[in-house]
């Protein structure tokens, strides 16, 4: 629904948000809690930011292009075959 690209890394196995964030989501679109969320460096044809997504809005981008995000340098080591590696003092 929304066009944007992005790499995750991080993930809520379930909503830990604040209210307010929630309450700003359109009701007919406002994902459940029950799921996992996930923490996305995203970027956009006009932007990069920082993502909050619910499982059930991700959809798997199989272009193997790189993320072109300023953070992604200070979170991950290497990008090879479409997959990036998360630095060892991130991962938890």
């Amino acid at each position: 629904m929304l066009d944007f690209r992005g790499v995750i890394f991080d993930v809520d196995p379930v909503f830990n948000n604040s209210d307010e964030w929630y309450e700003a989501i359109p009701e007919k679109i406002r994902p459940r809690k029950d799921q996992p969320f996930y923490h996305l460096l995203a970027e956009n044809a006009e932007s990069t930011y920082v993502a909050y997504v619910s499982q059930q809005n991700l959809v798997s981008d199989d272009s193997d292009d790189p993320i072109e995000h300023p953070a992604i340098a200070g979170l991950f080591t290497d990008y090879t075959d479409g997959r990036y590696t998360l630095r060892r003092e991130h991962r938890h």
